[in-house]
């Protein structure tokens, strides 16, 4: 079992790194993983490192990255991700990257604002072709109605009774948002008096918001008034409800001309909108392939100066010194890779010294794909000191099986079963779809728990004869004694005594739960008799194979007054409590059964709760 059983040995070291090779090798560290850096300048304000403003230029690397996938995802373009773990580029590469960077965000930049400003003069003109389209039954129907003399025209109502002959009224059309319409009229009456004429027509499509891209629905209206005064209050009025207006001619010659222009620049428009879009996506597209990459190397550049901060400044050697926690097992590892760095620098080699420290090394268990999840589950709880047991390996049986005795059920544990093994089977694609949805990695991330919890829950479901809350007649009954197939036909439930031995066979069932259960209206008080006595012993078991666990550390850390005063004591207190409540469930069981003379009836059976409340 080796680290897993136990953590990892500790040794703190320090390292001597020259300035040109500090980079590297931290980098080829980092790409080990077995490395954990003491910061040395614990009193010394971020702001005032030596390495802050690479740290801020990988900042504003990030934010260029993430303003880039955000555009990524609004087009609905995917993100390659090929799983690689390219190496972090040196420092003269930083450059590079931000030079790239900032070329992709302001191309990216000046396409979206060349993109909205022809998407808000395409809305505008679309707004104008409605306006021209629905107001012209506005004006043909004041037009018929002047010169048919039988008809009243929709205006009569804003000229003087005793007017005679026709008169010249002024005309306001514009666009609003449909759900202002009512506020817009009421505001209209009451303000002018009720001197004003409204018609609104809705448009049939929905146009889409330049600024934000979203779907508006929107109406088409004309206000008919007489005089200038009023002409001013129904401008006021359309600015305050956010109203768009648009020159409209009278004359319909001239709107026929406007609206003719209109189709032409909107199809002008089309073409030019069309061939925007193409180059932002392929701009996007080309960005797409790069940016996880892109992504990681800035991560790597970002940690390794953050890193290089907890370093401190050797001013006379030129030099970067550094204190850090190694595994022991792997110490010749760490060599290499400073080799390695300083081999990429072509600087003089590092120096790791081993120093001797009363401090408590920190916790490294060393951990798999399969144990990584059991690994997790125990250090949410808490994480073992120093070179303490391990209770992780344990949990990878006691964990699930503790699961499947609350769970038991066969139909629910194959269900469990069969996720996790989909899970387990499809590893390598699913991880390589790297996703942000957080109860998606958890599942995934204990895709072994869920199959081992199901396969113990299939287990206790079998002793439970449970599967989906129903039983299953695996071996027959054992209560045909008074019953027969007439009997359980006619009747929903049964009351089950087994001191009768007309109905009972006076057998143990050969494996589980007796299918006979399901219908008797007794049955609840037989399983929680049955199923809280089986849990109060597997927890009795657990607790005392924990304590029995800390033999060990007391042996390990050479503490034998531990052993007397902590852990015998700890036994004893267990044992004459909890073990003998054990031992008189088991006596009940054994001793006092359901068809026995008088002195073993279960009358005579001792109350074990009475036992412990005189204890």
């Amino acid at each position: 079992m080796g680290s897993l059983f136990r953590s990892e040995e500790m040794a703190l070291c320090q390292l001597f790194l020259q300035s040109e090779s500090a980079y590297t090798c931290v980098s080829e560290l980092g790409e080990l993983g077995l490395v954990q850096f003491r910061d040395l300048n614990p009193d010394v304000n971020a702001f005032q490192r030596k390495f802050v403003n690479e740290v801020r230029r990988c900042d504003e690397m990030e934010r260029k990255l993430r303003y880039l996938e955000r555009e990524i995802r609004k087009d609905g373009i995917p993100v390659l991700d090929t799983g690689e773990n390219p190496e972090a580029p040196m420092p003269r590469e930083m450059i590079d990257l931000e030079v790239k960077f900032e070329k992709l965000e302001n191309e990216l930049k000046e396409v979206n604002s060349n993109a909205e400003a022809l998407k808000r003069n395409y809305l505008e003109l679309t707004e104008l072709k409605h306006i021209l389209k629905k107001t012209q039954v506005f004006f043909d129907e004041r037009e018929g109605s002047l010169e048919s003399g039988g008809q009243t025209s929709l205006t009569q109502n804003l000229l003087p009774e005793d007017s005679k002959g026709p008169i010249q009224l002024g005309f306001v059309a514009g666009v609003i948002l449909r759900e202002r319409i009512p506020a817009f009229e009421r505001m209209l009456w009451r303000a002018c008096r009720g001197n004003v004429f409204l018609r609104q027509a809705e448009m049939d499509d929905p146009l889409e918001d330049p600024a934000t891209g979203e779907q508006v629905y929107k109406s088409v209206f004309i206000i008919f008034f007489q005089g200038d005064q009023l002409k001013m209050r129904v401008k006021k009025i359309c600015e305050g409800f956010r109203a768009t207006m648009y020159p409209c001619p009278e004359a319909p010659a001239d709107r026929r001309e406007m609206a003719m222009g209109v189709k032409t620049r909107l199809d002008d428009l089309n073409t030019v909108l069309s061939q925007t879009q193409d180059h932002r996506h392929r701009v996007l597209v080309s960005a797409a392939r790069n940016i996880r990459a892109w992504m990681m190397k800035v991560w790597k550049i970002k940690s390794i100066y953050h890193t290089l901060n907890m370093f401190n400044l050797d001013v006379i050697q030129n030099g970067l010194i550094a204190e850090c926690w190694i595994p022991v097992a792997n110490w010749e590892d760490v060599q290499l890779a400073l080799r390695r760095g300083t081999e990429k620098s072509g600087s003089l080699p590092a120096i790791l010294n081993r120093l001797s420290t009363l401090e408590a090394p920190p916790t490294f268990h060393r951990t798999n794909k399969f144990t990584k999840a059991f690994q997790n589950l125990i250090d949410s709880y808490g994480v073992a000191t120093y070179r303490e047991i391990n209770p992780a390996p344990f949990t990878i049986i006691t964990f699930p099986f503790l699961f499947a005795i609350m769970f038991g059920d066969v139909g629910h544990g194959i269900i469990m079963a069969l996720f996790g093994g989909w899970m387990v089977w499809r590893e390598k694609p699913l991880s390589a779809k790297k996703t942000d949805n957080e109860i998606w990695n958890i599942f995934f991330g204990g895709r072994y728990i869920i199959l081992l919890m199901g396969l113990f829950s299939m287990y206790t479901g079998l002793i439970y004869n449970d599967v989906f809350s129903k039983s299953i007649n695996l071996f027959g009954s054992s209560w045909h004694g008074a019953y027969n197939d007439s009997t359980i036909q006619q009747n929903k439930e049964l009351t089950l005594d087994p001191a009768d031995v007309k109905q009972y066979d006076q057998y143990p069932y050969p494996f589980g739960l007796d299918p006979m259960w399901q219908l008797s209206n007794n049955k609840i008080n037989f399983y929680n008799s049955y199923k809280m006595k089986i849990s109060i012993i597997f927890g009795i078991v657990h607790m005392l194979f924990g304590v029995i666990l800390s033999v060990w550390n007391h042996k390990f850390f050479n503490k034998a007054m531990n052993i007397y005063c902590e852990f015998i004591p700890q036994i004893i207190f267990l044992t004459c409590l909890f073990v003998y409540l054990v031992l008189l469930v088991f006596h009940k069981w054994v001793w006092y059964g359901a068809g026995g003379d008088v002195s073993t009836s279960p009358s005579c059976a001792p109350s074990i709760l009475i036992t412990f409340i005189n204890m």
